[in-house]
C-alpha cells in the first residue's frame, strides 16, 4: 500500500511536471520495492494488496519498463502524456500485486482506457482510430465471460487467490475463466489487435504493450491455474493443439511483413504460443519455462521495438524496402540489431535460450509427437529473425531521406534491455544447475 501511495504521488506531479522529479520518485518506489522479502510465501500483505515470486518479477518488469521508457523521453510529449504514463503504472501495478480476483479484474479492465488514450492522442497514421477500436472491442467481448463467471461464482466461494477450488467440470466454464487471459496474450485467432495497436502505437505504447500488457493474461493464467487445477488441467490439450498450430502459422506470416513493427509484433505471438503451451503441460519445467519467457520477451520485445522506433525517427518509413544498408550509417546500432535478433530468436546467452529449452522438455513429456512441430517452430523463428536482421543492415541505401543524429539516451536505453536478458540467465541458470 506504501508503494501505491507513492504511484499517486507520481500522478499529481502532473500539476507541477518535472522530469527529472518523476524519474527521481521512480527510482526510489524501485529501491523501496527491491527490499521486499518477496522469497516467502506473500510479503507486504496490506489491503488485499501483496505480492510474492510471481508478481514480483512482473512487477521488477514493469517499473523497469517504465524507468527506460523515460529514458525515451521526447519534448512533444507534454504534461497530459505523463499523466496517463503515471496513471497506468498505478493501474497495472495494482494488477500486479491484488490479491483479491475482483480487484485484479477492474484494474486489468481499467488498463485499457489509458492504453486508447496514448494510442489516440500519440499515434502515427489516421489508422490508429481503427487500431483503438480492435483493441477496445477484443478486450470488452473476451471480458464478458469472466466477469460472468465472477458474478456466479461469489455467491459460492470466496475470491481470494490462495485457495483452491475443485468445480464442475464443464468446458464452458474454463472458456470463461481463460479466453480473456488468451486474448491479452494474445493466442492465434485472438491475435489480430496486437499489430495494429503495435504499429499505430507511439514508443512508449509500444514498449508497455510489449513489456507489460501481454504479460498480463500470462500472469492471470498462472494465478487461476493454481485456484483451479482439475479444471484447467482437463481441457488444456485444446488450448496446447490450437497454440501449437498457431506458433507455425505465424511464423510463416513473418516472413510475408514489409514492415518492422508488423513483424515484431507477429514476433510476439509465436513466443507467447510457446508460453501458453508451456503453461499447457502443467509441469514444473512448463510454469518456470513460460513465466521464465514472459520476463524476458518483456526486455527483449520493447528492445525491438525501440531500434525500430530509432530508424523510424532517422529514415520517417518503417518500410523494409527503404531501411536498407544501415549498417554503413549506424555500425553501432546494427551491433545492437544483430544480438536482440539472436535473442529473439532464443540464442545463448540470453535468458530466452533456457527458458525455451525448459518449455520445450515439458512439451516432450506432455506429447512426445511435438517434437516435430517444435523444430518447425524454433526453425522459422530463426528464419524471420534472420530476415528482419538482413533486410534492415545489409543492401543498398535508399536516398530520398535525410539521415538524424543517434542521441547517446538512444544507446543507453538499448544496452539496459540487453543487460538485464543476460542477467536473469546466468541468475536462472545458476538456481537449476
Amino acid at each position: 500500500m506504501m508503494i501505491i501511495f507513492f504511484l499517486v504521488s507520481l500522478i499529481l506531479l502532473f500539476f507541477f511536471f518535472d522530469y527529472m522529479l518523476f524519474q527521481f520518485i521512480l527510482i526510489l518506489i524501485f529501491l523501496i520495492f527491491m527490499k521486499s522479502n518477496f522469497f516467502l510465501f506473500f510479503c507486504s500483505i496490506s489491503y488485499f494488496f501483496g505480492f510474492d515470486l510471481y508478481s514480483f518479477m512482473m512487477l521488477f518488469l514493469l517499473l523497469f519498463i517504465f524507468m527506460l521508457m523515460l529514458m525515451s523521453f521526447n519534448l512533444l510529449y507534454k504534461d497530459c502524456f505523463f499523466f496517463l504514463m503515471s496513471f497506468l503504472l498505478l493501474i497495472l501495478y495494482m494488477v500486479f500485486s491484488s490479491l483479491n480476483m475482483l480487484i485484479m479484474y477492474f484494474c486489468f479492465e481499467f488498463s485499457l482506457i489509458p492504453m486508447l488514450f496514448l494510442i489516440f492522442g500519440w499515434g502515427y497514421q489516421p489508422e490508429r482510430l481503427i487500431s483503438g477500436f480492435y483493441l477496445f472491442f477484443y478486450t470488452l467481448f473476451s471480458s464478458l465471460p469472466l466477469l460472468i463467471f465472477m458474478i456466479f461464482f461469489f455467491d459460492f466461494y470466496s475470491l481470494f487467490f490462495d485457495l483452491n477450488f475443485n468445480l464442475f467440470f464443464s468446458f464452458y466454464l474454463n472458456f470463461c475463466l481463460i479466453i480473456s487471459f488468451l486474448v491479452k496474450f494474445p493466442m492465434f485467432m485472438f491475435h489480430y489487435w496486437l499489430p495494429k495497436a503495435h504499429v499505430q502505437a507511439p514508443l512508449i505504447g509500444s514498449m508497455v504493450l510489449a513489456g507489460v500488457l501481454l504479460k498480463i493474461g500470462g500472469y492471470a493464467m498462472i494465478r487461476f491455474m493454481f485456484m483451479f487445477e482439475d479444471l484447467f488441467f482437463l481441457y488444456s490439450y485444446i488450448w496446447y493443439s490450437i497454440s501449437l498450430y498457431g506458433s507455425i502459422i505465424v511464423s510463416y506470416i513473418c516472413l510475408i511483413q514489409f514492415d518492422t513493427k508488423y513483424m515484431i509484433a507477429y514476433s510476439s505471438i509465436s513466443h507467447m504460443g510457446l508460453c501458453i503451451m508451456g503453461l499447457s503441460t502443467y509441469s514444473g519445467l512448463g510454469f518456470l519455462g513460460s513465466f521464465l519467457m514472459m520476463v524476458c520477451h518483456g526486455f527483449c520485445s520493447s528492445g525491438l521495438f525501440c531500434l525500430a522506433s530509432f530508424y523510424y525517427n532517422f529514415i520517417h518509413s518503417r518500410s523494409f524496402f527503404l531501411n536498407k544498408g544501415m549498417i554503413s550509417y549506424f555500425p553501432s546500432l546494427n551491433l545492437f540489431w544483430f544480438i536482440f535478433c539472436s535473442f529473439n530468436m532464443s540464442a545463448p546467452p540470453s535468458a530466452n535460450f533456457l527458458a525455451e529449452f525448459l518449455i520445450m522438455n515439458s512439451m516432450l513429456s506432455y506429447w512426445s509427437f511435438s517434437l516435430f512441430y517444435m523444430f518447425m517452430i524454433f526453425f522459422m523463428v530463426s528464419c524471420f529473425n534472420f530476415y528482419l536482421f538482413s533486410y534492415l543492415n545489409h543492401g543498398q541505401y535508399y536516398y530520398s531521406f535525410s539521415m538524424n543524429h543517434c542521441f547517446l539516451s538512444n544507446y543507453f536505453l538499448i544496452f539496459f534491455h540487453m543487460v538485464f536478458l543476460i542477467y536473469f540467465n546466468c541468475y536462472y541458470m545458476y538456481i537449476l544447475f
